[in-house]
């Protein structure tokens, strides 16, 4: 079965109960597919609010926790260099998150495709129409 690498907007948006997204997550969860890099639990706590910390620690536990490894790291450095060389530029975290997609062979459930130029790596099988 297909493994996603949860982005932290889709992340932002189960947490804001956005039923697409629900109808997304709840079944990765249920065949344990669902995941999570360390770097999306470290933006969604630089912006988590008081009220919501029972709900986003219960979401972080509830994925599986993709740490950055050396080999990561490196292919994030690899798809930076690539893509600025194509005249776009990503950020470190976006290059991260894909890099460990990459690597362990997930896809990424996101809305910010344009984070992710090389598209072959995103989910296509859902469009979050209430975010």
């Amino acid at each position: 079965m297909q493994t996603v690498l949860i982005d932290t907007d889709i992340a932002i948006d189960y947490l804001r109960g956005v039923q697409d997204v629900k109808n997304l997550i709840l079944p990765l969860w249920d065949s344990n597919t669902a995941y999570l890099s360390i770097l999306s639990v470290y933006e969604l706590y630089a912006g988590i609010k008081d009220n919501e910390r029972g709900d986003t620690e219960n979401f972080i536990k509830a994925c599986i926790i993709e740490p950055v490894t050396v080999e990561i790291a490196k292919k994030a450095g690899e798809l930076y260099r690539k893509f600025r060389g194509q005249g776009i530029t990503l950020t470190a975290l976006d290059c991260l998150i894909n890099a460990t997609a990459i690597i362990r062979g997930h896809r990424i459930a996101t809305r910010n495709k344009d984070h992710y130029p090389n598209k072959e790596i995103l989910l296509t099988r859902f469009q979050v129409k209430g975010a």
